[in-house]
C-alpha cells in the first residue's frame, strides 16, 4: 500500500487481487444532503454498500418515524476521533459538510487540525477520489505521530461506494480506521459514536487475539468494570468508589482518550452501559466474552439495583454486594433529602442518558411526567424504562422534535429540559427551560456526587417563572403575527386586503384545475 507505483486513476480493481468488488456510482448533481434520503440509500445500494446499511439499520433502528431531528451524525464519530491522543481524522464528503462538521473541533478544543480530501464529479466517476484518499493517508501515516488514522466517508463518497476497506489494515505501522458515517444511514450522531468507538474496539479486539499488545501507562490491580458512554469525568471516579468494596474498580470509558485503553477496556469483567445505544461495541465486547449490564448508578434504587447486578455479572459474593450498598446508599439518601426538587418537569434530549436523568429527578421530588431520546430503544436501557413506566412515566424512544414539543404544550410543566428547539418553544410559552447537552448532562449523576448535582440549577430556573410571567406579559404580542420582522413603525393589520387576495388565489387555484382537467 505505500509503494509508489499507482495504478491508473479509473482502475481501483488494480489495487486488489481477483475481480473488482464494486463499482463506483457517481454522485450526481444533487447528490448532496439534499438529493434525497431514499435517492442517496438506493445510490449507495447500487455502489456496493448494503452491507454496511443492512448493518447500521440492524444496529440502529428507526421507528415509529424515519429519523429523529438532529444535526449530522458524523458530529459524533468526529468528535470521539479528536478527543484520542495520537489519533487523526481525515474526512472525505462535500466541501459545505465538511467545513460545517470543523465545529466540532473548535467547540469541543480539539486543538486538532480535520484532515479533508475533496472531491469533484470527475474524481467520483473515475475513482480518482479513492486515490487521493490513499494519498493522503499514506503522507499523514507517520507513526511518530500517530497510532491510527480515521477516515470516514460523509453521505456523497458513501453513495457513490468509495471503498475504504481497500485502504488496508495499516500504512506504515499505523493503524487505519475506514468507516461510512452518512446521514441516510445512521440516525444519530450519538449512535456515530459507536460506530467508530465499534470499529477500533474491532480492531484492537484482533490485535490482542493475534499477540502481546501493549500495556495501558496505568493498570488496577483488582478486576475492572468498563464504562461505556461519555460521562461527566467526576462520575467514573465516584463508580469506582461504589465498586471498591465488592473488589472491583472502574476500568476505563469507552469512547477512549487513547489507543492502549482500548486494550484494558476488553480485559474487564464486565461491561457497564451507562449509555445504552453503543450496539457495534457491544458486540465487540461479546465476542471477547464479556458480560454487559444496563442501567447506571443513579438515585438510590438506581445505585442499588446497578450493584446488585454487576456483582452477579463479576461473580461478587452477596455479602460484599451488600457492604457496597450499606456503604453508599444512606449518603445517596442524605443527598437526595437535602436538595429536594418541586415542580413538573419534561425531559427531553439526544444523548442517551435522558432516562437516567428523569430517575435522578423523580428520586429528588420531581414530578416527570414525560421523557424523549432520540437514540433507539435496547435492552439495556429496559431497567430504566420499567423503572420509569411503574411510575407513571411516558417513555419515547426516537422521539422526534414535534413530539417533544407535544409533551410540553400537553404537560405545561414548570421545566422543560430538552433540544435548542424544544427549550425556545418553551420560553415562548413563558415556561423555564434549560438545554440538556450543557447544563444537565455536563453534571455528574452517578452515586453521591450525583444525587444532589441537579437540584441547584433545576430549582433556580423553576424559580424564574415568574420573570417569563412578566417578560411575557411586557412583550405580548409584539413581532407576532402581521407584526413579525424589524421595522420602523408597526404595521397595521389590513384584514379586508388579505382577504380580497386570498379570494383571488383561490379562484386562480380552481381555474388552474380547471385546465389541468
Amino acid at each position: 500500500m505505500t509503494s509508489d507505483a499507482r495504478p491508473p486513476a479509473d482502475r481501483i480493481d488494480a489495487l486488489v487481487d481477483g475481480p473488482v468488488p464494486d463499482a463506483l456510482v457517481p454522485a450526481s448533481e444533487d447528490g448532496g444532503c439534499h438529493g434525497g434520503t431514499d435517492r442517496m440509500r438506493e445510490a449507495a445500494r447500487a455502489a456496493g454498500k448494503s452491507d454496511v446499511l443492512d448493518r447500521y439499520a440492524a444496529d440502529y433502528p428507526v421507528g415509529p418515524h424515519d429519523q429523529p431531528q438532529s444535526m449530522c451524525p458524523a458530529f459524533g464519530s468526529l468528535r470521539v476521533g479528536l478527543r484520542m491522543r495520537r489519533t487523526a481524522s481525515v474526512l472525505s464528503g462535500s466541501a459545505c459538510c465538511v467545513y460545517g462538521l470543523t465545529f466540532t473541533s473548535h467547540f469541543y478544543g480539539a486543538r486538532r487540525s480535520v484532515g479533508y480530501v475533496p472531491f469533484s464529479s470527475e474524481t467520483l466517476v473515475t475513482g480518482k477520489l479513492f486515490e487521493d484518499i490513499k494519498e493522503a493517508v499514506e503522507k499523514l501515516a507517520d507513526p511518530a505521530d500517530y497510532d491510527a488514522i480515521v477516515v470516514t466517508n460523509l453521505c456523497v463518497p458513501t453513495a457513490s461506494g468509495v471503498p475504504l476497506r481497500l485502504l488496508g489494515k495499516q500504512i506504515n505501522g499505523v493503524r487505519i480506521i475506514g468507516i461510512d458515517v452518512p446521514g441516510f444511514g445512521i440516525p444519530t450522531h450519538a449512535e456515530a459514536k459507536d460506530v467508530l468507538a465499534g470499529a477500533m474496539l474491532a480492531y484492537a479486539r484482533s490485535e490482542a487475539e493475534a499477540g502481546p499488545v501493549s500495556a495501558p501507562q496505568t493498570r488496577p490491580d483488582k478486576p475492572t468494570v468498563t464504562l461505556l458512554g461519555e460521562m461527566f469525568p467526576v462520575d467514573p471516579m465516584g463508580i469506582s468508589q461504589m465498586l471498591e468494596p465488592m473488589g472491583l474498580a472502574a476500568g476505563p470509558v469507552v469512547p477512549t482518550r487513547e489507543w492502549r485503553e482500548l486494550y484494558a477496556a476488553l480485559d474487564c469483567a464486565a461491561v457497564a452501559a451507562i449509555h445504552p445505544f453503543y450496539t457495534a461495541s457491544v458486540r465487540e465486547f461479546e465476542a471477547a466474552g464479556r458480560t454487559v449490564v444496563g442501567s447506571a448508578p443513579v438515585g438510590r434504587d438506581g445505585t442499588a439495583d446497578w450493584l446488585a447486578a454487576i456483582g452477579n455479572a463479576c461473580g461478587v459474593s452477596a455479602d460484599l454486594v451488600a457492604a457496597a450498598q450499606n456503604r453508599i446508599l444512606p449518603a445517596i439518601d442524605a443527598a437526595l433529602a437535602a436538595r429536594p426538587i418541586k415542580g413538573r418537569i419534561t425531559v427531553s434530549g439526544y444523548e442517551g442518558s435522558e432516562l437516567l436523568v428523569a430517575r435522578l429527578l423523580i428520586e429528588s421530588g420531581a414530578d416527570v411526567r414525560y421523557v424523549g431520546t432520540a437514540c433507539p430503544r435496547t435492552v439495556w436501557s429496559d431497567p430504566d424504562r420499567e423503572w420509569l413506566q411503574a411510575r407513571g412515566v411516558r417513555v419515547q424512544y426516537r422521539a422526534s422534535l414535534e413530539q417533544d414539543i407535544a409533551a410540553v404544550e400537553e404537560f405545561r410543566p414548570d421545566l422543560a429540559i430538552g433540544t435548542t428547539p424544544v427549550v425556545q418553544h418553551a420560553k415562548q410559552m413563558a415556561i423555564p427551560a434549560l438545554y440538556f447537552t450543557n447544563l444537565i448532562s455536563a453534571r455528574p449523576l452517578m452515586g453521591p456526587a450525583g444525587a444532589g448535582s441537579l437540584a441547584m440549577v433545576v430549582n433556580t430556573a423553576i424559580a424564574g417563572k415568574a420573570r417569563f410571567d412578566r417578560m411575557s406579559a411586557f412583550f405580548e404580542g409584539v413581532g407576532t403575527g402581521h407584526t413579525t420582522g424589524v421595522w420602523e413603525d408597526t404595521p397595521q393589520d389590513r384584514p379586508n386586503f388579505k382577504k380580497k387576495y386570498a379570494a383571488l388565489n383561490e379562484a386562480a387555484r380552481k381555474a388552474a384545475e380547471a385546465v389541468g382537467s
